[in-house]
């Protein structure tokens, strides 16, 4: 399972611009955090196809709300674990 710090560590990477790295931390793990994640990284690279599979595998959808939105939800989440 992932870890808080590793999730917070990847949010950071995302807020720096840094996709490739965040995603290096969260692609080893199956969790559902790890997942839900992964599934918002592919999002943002506007790869639909590959973020509705990790949402599933997250057990939930892809959200209708903006990107900036999703990431600040993720975050009080990780924060919340």
């Amino acid at each position: 399972m992932i870890s808080k710090e590793e999730l917070l560590e990847a949010i950071e990477m995302v807020m720096d611009d840094n996709l490739e790295d965040a995603h290096r931390i969260v692609q080893h793990y199956e969790s559902p955090e790890a997942c839900r994640f992964h599934a918002f990284l592919h999002r943002k690279e506007g790869d639909s196809w590959n973020a509705n599979y990790w949402y599933e595998k997250a057990g939930r959808t892809m959200p209708a709300k903006s990107l900036d939105a999703e990431l600040k939800e993720i975050r009080q989440w990780v924060e919340n674990m």
